[in-house]
């Protein structure tokens, strides 16, 4: 009898598994969304980002100032790699039809008030203007003055003390009491693409298959249709089949797109992958499963197939933030924090970024997939909670219309 309900178990999962793969390739909505977004979005944001480091930027400077400090800080900018300055303009609007025009990507204004402060041993400070067209250039704009600033506050300081009396050691022991080196052995270059293509790889497996599966789910319950009512079917209690074979096929689906995104696009980009194969795989297999439960989940509460398109816009920009990859999570609120929880990609996206762009092991993971392994076991048991109440109330609703129709 244990043998024949074994047998009876994985063939029910089979067909559930089977059945669902079936319901996914007749939707041509579900199929656009996995091929467009699933296998599409990784070459498009790749190819947006391709040149991931811009250099020589073109900017314009009205220097209102004409004085010696703020000539010293033009000479500076202009030897950065950032930045190049293409014109020297007589005021802002002169440099604004500049950048209108296309021809600087920013403004740097030094007031006129820049060199007298200086001397008077007061704060001063000098305006910077960046076309937000590309992330790039505000990137390298902000870098490229950021550095001269730093230098000229200690050249600044190095001449104030010079001025009261103190001698070279002294000096150099006062502005900088302890010698340190810039060491940022992941991504020397700053590359834009390095850090945000490593989190939106694992994101758009989570996004893809939470609306994926909403899609069908939102499509099935404006026919009055649910996956739960198979339950019945089942010999003894077959959520766990429903729950085995509906997100066996999602698993199945998203494991090639998986193996895609995290071992094909980046080697086509030039992405690093310094991890090793077994760990980032291993850790793919359980961010997956990870997701099938959370999209299982989630998707309990999609009523109709379009309100997959509003999650989309507003979910998506704050998930990415939540991974952490532009933030630092040791700074987020205590209430962003714990929506950062929520979500599988804010563990995935961390663990893969500690294994393939770090080059850690599994032990520069242990705390994501930890986390992972939780929150995929709390999904599991409120998706289990999820298709037994649905199963129960649609069985109350059909008891109640034939009551209804005998009456």
């Amino acid at each position: 009898m244990r043998s024949n309900y074994i047998r009876k178990w994985f063939a029910d999962a089979f067909g559930t598994m089977a059945h669902e793969l079936k319901e996914i390739w007749k939707d041509g909505g579900v199929m656009l969304i996995i091929l467009a977004a699933g296998l599409v979005y990784p070459l498009l944001y790749n190819l947006i980002y391709l040149k991931g480091t811009v250099s020589d930027v073109p900017v314009a400077v009205v220097d209102e100032a004409d004085c010696a400090d703020s000539r010293r800080f033009i000479r500076e900018i202009e030897a950065t790699p950032e930045l190049s300055i293409k014109a020297e303009c007589m005021n802002m609007q002169e440099a604004r039809r500049l950048m209108e025009d296309g021809k600087v990507r920013g403004i740097i204004l030094f007031p006129s008030d820049f060199g007298e402060k200086l001397s008077r041993n007061q704060t001063t400070v000098f305006s910077v203007y960046a076309d937000m067209s590309s992330f790039l250039f505000y990137k390298n704009i902000l870098m490229g003055t950021n550095f001269v600033m730093l230098h000229e506050i200690g050249q600044i300081q190095m001449e104030r003390l010079a001025a009261s009396g103190m001698t070279g050691q002294e000096i150099s022991q006062t502005v900088k009491p302890l010698m340190y080196e810039d060491n940022n052995p992941f991504n020397k270059a700053f590359d834009y693409s390095y850090f945000l293509i490593s989190a939106i790889l694992m994101l758009i497996i989570q996004q893809v298959m939470l609306y994926s599966m909403s899609m069908l789910a939102g499509t099935k319950r404006e026919r009055n249709i649910s996956f739960a009512t198979m339950t019945d079917r089942f010999e003894g209690r077959g959520v766990v089949r429903v729950l085995t074979g509906r997100g066996g096929a999602y698993w199945l689906i998203f494991l090639g797109i998986g193996l895609y995104v995290a071992f094909i696009v980046p080697a086509l980009f030039g992405i690093p992958q310094r991890g090793s194969f077994g760990d980032v795989l291993t850790m793919l297999l359980f961010f997956i499963t990870d997701c099938v439960f959370f999209s299982m989940t989630w998707s309990t509460f999609i009523t109709r197939r379009e309100s997959v398109f509003l999650i989309f816009l507003s979910m998506s920009p704050i998930a990415l933030f939540l991974t952490g990859c532009s933030w630092p999570t040791c700074s987020f609120p205590w209430f962003w924090k714990m929506c950062s929880y929520l979500f599988p990609s804010t563990f995935g996206v961390q663990a893969f970024m500690n294994m393939s762009t770090a080059g850690g092991g599994m032990w520069a993971a242990q705390e994501q997939m930890t986390a992972i392994v939780i929150q995929t076991i709390v999904y599991f048991i409120t998706s289990y909670i999820a298709v037994y109440v649905e199963n129960r109330l649609i069985h109350r609703r059909e008891a109640l219309a034939e009551g209804s129709a005998k009456e």
